[in-house]
């Protein structure tokens, strides 16, 4: 591949690479500190907050109505809003239903309750194929749905963005909201996995 100076031919994951090398040899930032942030908001800030609504959905059957109701005020009562959660719906897996979240346009993702997206959600392969093959995908990522499972897929937009409830496992029914909590995974409340008991 031939590219001009102008690194435009670059691929972006290069040309990302050049730009924090840039930054850093400048000292603007601090590669470290860098990566802490994106940490944070990939596994502790976003999913972590995702993971309160859906234990709180699961012990607090009130909660649970207003959720399915008003995703968007629902998650509000519990602090978490903001740019990307403008408008969140929430769809509930069941023994009989499954729910998987696609943008097959970019990545719409609702960041306050799931942080960064992950980078198999940006996937060209992941964003075109889980539309025409939602089991197989699911299959592959290691998610093997009954075939009397139905399954539907649903397309974040700038104006909609979609939460999945996942099922409470079987076995947890003694486990407290905040017990449940570090069980929910951001693959459950995107759909491609399953929340698994202790």
């Amino acid at each position: 591949m031939t590219t001009t100076g102008s690194g435009e031919h670059l691929p972006p994951a290069l040309r990302t690479e050049a730009l924090e090398q840039l930054l850093t040899e400048r000292g603007l930032i601090d590669p470290k500190v860098m990566n802490g942030i994106i940490t944070e908001y990939e596994t502790n800030v976003g999913p972590l907050n995702g993971a309160r609504v859906v234990a709180k959905a699961w012990t607090d059957p009130d909660y649970r109505r207003r959720l399915l109701e008003d995703g968007t005020a629902a998650i509000k009562e519990l602090g978490f809003s903001g740019p990307q959660g403008e408008h969140i719906v929430v769809v509930e897996n069941t023994p009989s239903q499954h729910h998987v979240v696609v943008c097959t346009l970019c990545s719409c993702y609702p960041w306050p309750v799931l942080g960064l997206p992950p980078s198999w959600y940006k996937d060209p392969a992941y964003r075109s194929r889980v539309v025409r093959e939602p089991r197989a995908v699911l299959s592959e990522m290691g998610l093997e749905l009954a075939d009397d499972v139905r399954i539907t897929v649903h397309d974040s937009t700038s104006e909609v963005r979609w939460l999945v409830l996942p099922e409470r496992p079987a076995g947890t029914e003694h486990l407290t909201e905040e017990e449940l909590v570090p069980l929910v995974s951001r693959d459950a409340m995107v759909g491609v996995a399953k929340v698994e008991a202790p």
